[in-house]
């Protein structure tokens, strides 16, 4: 078996990444597979999407999954991967007290820091629509921190996510919020936009000037090149949805040919291989294991 990091190591890895100099890069994942693909690819940490997680799962991005599924999953990407775990924990599902029994179970299943968003209860996923209700701040810097209070691990990362830009009010409110979820614990900021390109997101890093890391989602400012990032002093880029948008794609085009065409022939060459699924799941390992601890009968036959 593939020797694993303790999860101390990971969550240390974690914030020595978020409070590095160098732009860091989270890849989405939404169960074990996505999880090791991501790791395969060389990416250093993973972005546990609430859209995704629940896109998975056949639930809409408005708090419909529960928090206990969501940690079920966590545990089963945590299981399957070497590299940390940023857990995307939308608004804390209710009030401080849901928020710090999420964080002490995402913990306990092998999660590396949670993401806290300062929306109302339920919330809705920040591209739809136009009813963002914010969180007061003196109540969500109560949710941040009891999570630190339940959390005390050091090496936990705990991410204020700011939508005050997805809700209209500006920069000045985010950067209010900004200042009050620092004095309440958090170690970074998310600051979240919807806007088709950065203008937003650096006028606030030159506002706030690194007081804490700054982290960012470019789903909808894609074009912006990377370089600005750097420039800007961003400290983590999370690529938030794109595993779950690649299976929709191709998902749908396996699905539609082999309707069409009435055989998998066509496609066989077009989709990984059964080997390939082994191999990233670590079927070798058990194998192995089985030549170790399976007892050997007259015949040979286990």
């Amino acid at each position: 078996m593939v020797e694993r990091q303790s999860g101390a190591q990971t969550r240390e890895s974690l914030r020595r990444m978020i409070a590095s100099s160098e732009l860091a890069f989270a890849m989405e994942a939404h169960d074990g597979l996505s999880a090791a693909i991501a790791e395969r690819a060389g990416f250093k940490a993973l972005w546990a999407s609430g859209l995704s997680i629940s896109s998975s799962l056949g639930y809409r991005d408005a708090n419909e999954a529960s928090w206990s599924q969501l940690v079920d999953v966590v545990e089963r990407i945590s299981d399957t991967v070497d590299i940390p775990v940023l857990v995307d924990g939308d608004s804390g599902f209710g009030n401080f007290n849901n928020a710090r029994l999420v964080a002490r179970k995402l913990r306990q299943h092998g999660a590396s820091g949670i993401c806290l968003e300062d929306t109302a209860f339920p919330k809705m996923n920040s591209f739809i629509g136009d009813r963002h209700p914010l969180a007061d701040i003196p109540e969500f810097c109560g949710r941040l921190k009891a999570v630190k209070d339940q959390v005390p691990d050091a090496e936990f990362v705990l991410v204020a996510r700011i939508e005050a830009l997805i809700a209209g009010r500006g920069e000045d409110e985010a950067l209010a919020r900004a200042q009050a979820y620092a004095e309440a614990g958090a170690d970074a900021i998310l600051i979240h936009s919807r806007k088709s390109n950065a203008e937003q997101i650096f006028a606030f890093t030159r506002a706030w000037q690194n007081r804490l890391p700054v982290v960012i989602v470019p789903t909808k400012y894609y074009r912006t090149p990377v370089s600005a990032y750097r420039a800007a002093g961003i400290s983590t880029v999370i690529w938030a949805n794109h595993n779950m948008r690649a299976a929709i794609s191709a998902m749908r085009q396996v699905c539609d040919r082999i309707l069409r065409e009435e055989s998998i022939a066509g496609i066989e060459d077009e989709v990984a291989t059964l080997d390939e699924l082994f191999d990233l799941l670590n079927y070798q390992e058990l194998s192995a294991a089985e030549e170790k601890y399976l007892p050997q009968t007259a015949t040979g036959v286990r």
